[in-house]
């Protein structure tokens, strides 16, 4: 189940207790970010903030874990399934083309950015494996979930030992999809997967992308009980969240981070 916390800095995260591992995903409330449009807990060095605000944000939003933006391992998101494993010496590092991170070394914290995006975090506190994946719709739908899984498993992990947590993102009360799209998941998942995720209304149609990712989560090994989904929608929510369609664009990117 999820819940809100804040810390005694005034950062305001979200956490999940089937996560045993240091985690946390982000909010807008805690930063110093000023522009109305990043205000306040804005992460993302590409938005236009102030020199050394996403830094400072960082740290502010780790304190809670212990940690700051020197432990983070990071990636430039391509919406791609590419997930690469992590150890101590990669601490305060940013990987091209990476939309995912395990480890099983204390003190590296993993992080992935977010606005709309399905953040997932992941642990196996048996082994000790932890992960982080940024899964937008083209990631969800090429299994990066289910890839995440499998590099976790190549370093110690078992599948119904995994638990995950899907944090707050686009829900399919607000994810309009055009054709296109649906004809890309139709592709990439088959029939059977493309009409569970896809609803119509009004003559329009909405894809769940947490649907989407729980079914490539399932079909990993992970068991139905470990799984927990954020019932929090970003872009009902621009107040807490940053969210790029109710926005328009206009807005800041938040972070999901997990350490060991």
């Amino acid at each position: 189940m999820f819940c809100r916390r804040k810390a005694e800095n005034g950062v305001e995260y979200d956490a999940s207790d089937i996560i045993t591992a240091r985690h946390l995903f982000s909010t807008r409330a805690g930063g110093v970010s000023t522009a109305p449009q990043l205000a306040s807990m804005n992460l993302g060095e590409e938005r236009g903030d102030e020199p050394g605000n996403v830094e400072k944000n960082f740290d502010r939003l780790l304190a809670p874990l212990g940690f700051g933006f020197a432990d983070t391992v990071r990636g430039k998101q391509v919406h791609s399934t590419n997930v690469r494993y992590v150890t101590a010496a990669d601490r305060g590092s940013l990987f091209e083309d990476t939309d995912g991170f395990v480890t099983d070394c204390p003190g590296v914290v993993l992080v992935v950015k977010v606005a709309d995006c399905v953040p997932i975090l992941l642990c196996d506190e048996v082994s000790g494996v932890i992960a982080a994946v940024h899964a937008g719709w083209r990631g969800s739908a090429g299994g990066i979930a289910r890839e995440a899984v499998s590099v976790m498993c190549a370093h110690g992990a078992a599948p119904e030992n995994i638990h995950a947590a899907l944090g707050a993102c686009i829900h399919n009360c607000c994810f309009e999809v055009r054709s296109d799209l649906v004809d890309s998941v139709r592709l990439m998942c088959g029939d059977d997967i493309a009409q569970r995720i896809i609803s119509h209304r009004g003559g329009r149609m909405y894809a769940d992308l947490t649907e989407l990712d729980r079914i490539m989560l399932l079909a990993a090994g992970v068991l139905p009980e470990n799984i927990d989904i954020s019932g929090e929608c970003t872009c009902c929510r621009p107040d807490i969240y940053f969210s790029h369609r109710a926005t328009g664009g206009r807005r800041g990117t938040m972070a999901a981070a997990i350490v060991l």
